[in-house]
């Protein structure tokens, strides 16, 4: 039997394992919102109100269906989405004169909590742009007031990884956006060298810093020492804001495929294996936009390195439209992920899904994302569990049905899920049973089902690390169509 017919077979079996599976309680379900060249926000720079107004639409069609993480990008090249006194504003977002400032990063996030959804700051990290782009920055440029770390490759700028103060300098941006946003996660890009950078200008660092390794070597321990200081500084800031990055999606070459030469490792000196292995990274999105062959053996190396850490294959839904992928090819490597338990899956980007893919996004709301799903724990950072709320009430208010609790736990970050089920004992890890996640306040508001029924609800509390409480003694009502 052929290795292509034994994947086959194996892959068959895992899918039809994942169809007599519940659905999951446990999912990120994430989506890249992308600002840079205005690709899917902000397209209106015509006011304030008509960005907020874009955001806010975005983000409830995601919420409708189910999503529950956005990382909105935050930092493009040396410019930001938020009040900096480091770099300067993305010149897309408008402001109006005499009014408030408007701040897009604290916005997102405050939209995304009130939806229930979490919020991660998405940073371009090396990258700085063209020449062209710099120049229009003007004295803003980060070229321009630092120029002891930027080098010139291939017509475009970049922060030089070999040099210590590189490290400084995007630290200090990410302690600026830690310390005075409520930002659930920093997501890193770019964070690499450059597509085939083998000569990349960076000869001097070497000289200077190399002290005798090997440069291929270097590259990777430059790019390992910054993470391991961005972990180090997040954490003791702010311990429960999880940090992420999107490698590229093949790690080291596999020898599947005779395409498969461009890998995070040994391409643009990328070890996110070793985060993981160090501590020093929560989670992994690597960017896998590829199929067949491409896909399902690298998504098992990455299962196989990813050290009990959180795992979510990155998924190129925009590859429908680049190059003529059938929604098969995405909602296939959906199956294939939930069959070995990854923790879930991003989209890029958010145009792709809302806009262009309308049978993926069909098939996601009848049946992936059928449920609401809660964010998977980080037990590695916090062992301690939330007191479960109490004194359940519920009750019909107008056409609506409210649920309202108690809670002892005064952390301004606890969240709540609400659960519904027939009968007086709940299975929490069933989707199927879950109604809400992510509530920021002590109290639900739905319709209620169209039909005569009675159900039980449930509430349970979930802490910043995403550990989860036991279960509220539970609130019964019975539903009748007849008092509507």
């Amino acid at each position: 039997m052929t290795k292509l017919h034994t994947f086959i077979i194996v892959f068959v079996l895992a899918t039809i394992d994942v169809f007599s599976q519940k659905y999951p309680a446990t999912e990120i379900r994430a989506v890249w919102l992308t600002t840079n060249y205005n690709l899917d926000w902000p397209r209106s720079k015509s006011s304030v109100t008509a960005q907020k107004r874009e955001i806010q639409e975005i983000l409830d069609h995601l919420r409708k269906n189910n999503f529950n993480t956005i990382l909105f990008q935050t930092r493009n090249s040396g410019e930001v989405l938020y009040k900096s006194n480091i770099e300067p504003m993305f010149r897309s977002i408008a402001q109006s004169p005499g009014k408030e400032f408007f701040d897009p990063l604290k916005f997102v996030i405050d939209e995304c909590h009130r939806r229930g959804m979490e919020c991660h700051a998405w940073l371009i990290t090396y990258p700085l742009g063209s020449r062209k782009h710099q120049n229009s920055l003007g004295a803003a440029s980060v070229v321009k007031k630092h120029r002891n770390i930027a080098t010139l490759y291939k017509n475009g700028w970049y922060l030089d990884p070999g040099n210590p103060q590189t490290d400084d300098y995007l630290l200090s941006i990410i302690r600026e956006i830690v310390s005075n946003y409520d930002v659930d996660g920093i997501h890193f890009d770019y964070i690499r060298y450059p597509d085939r950078a083998v000569k990349f200008t960076d000869d001097a660092s070497y000289r200077r810093w190399g002290k005798g390794q090997a440069r291929d070597d270097w590259r990777r321990e430059n790019i390992n020492r910054f993470v391991a200081k961005a972990y180090d500084q997040i954490k003791k800031l702010k311990p429960w804001v999880m940090v992420s990055s999107s490698p590229l999606g093949r790690y080291k070459p596999l020898n599947t495929n005779p395409n498969d030469t461009w890998t995070a490792y040994y391409s643009v000196y990328q070890d996110p294996v070793q985060w993981l292995n160090a501590g020093k990274h929560d989670a992994v999105f690597p960017m896998m936009y590829y199929r067949d062959g491409l896909f399902y053996p690298y998504l098992d190396q990455w299962i196989e390195n990813s050290n009990g850490r959180i795992l979510v294959p990155g998924l190129g839904v925009y590859q429908i439209q680049d190059l003529g992928w059938l929604s098969s090819d995405i909602i296939d490597q959906i199956e294939y992920g939930r069959s070995k338990a990854v923790s879930g899956n991003a989209f890029f980007r958010v145009e792709h899904v809302l806009n262009y893919n309308h049978d993926i996004l069909r098939q996601l709301s009848d049946k992936y994302y059928k449920y609401p799903a809660k964010m998977p724990p980080m037990s590695w950072l916090s062992d301690e569990f939330p007191e479960a709320p109490f004194d359940l009430t519920a009750e019909k208010v107008a056409a609506d049905f409210q649920l309202r609790w108690k809670v002892k736990d005064s952390d301004p970050r606890i969240t709540f899920n609400v659960y519904r089920c027939k009968s007086d004992t709940v299975d929490i890890t069933d989707g199927s049973n879950l109604l809400a996640t992510g509530l920021r306040e002590p109290v639900f508001m739905y319709q209620p089902p169209e039909d005569d029924s009675a159900y039980y609800y449930f509430v349970t509390s979930s802490n910043s690390f995403h550990n989860e409480s036991s279960v509220t003694i539970p609130a019964f009502f019975w539903h009748s169509k007849t008092e509507k």
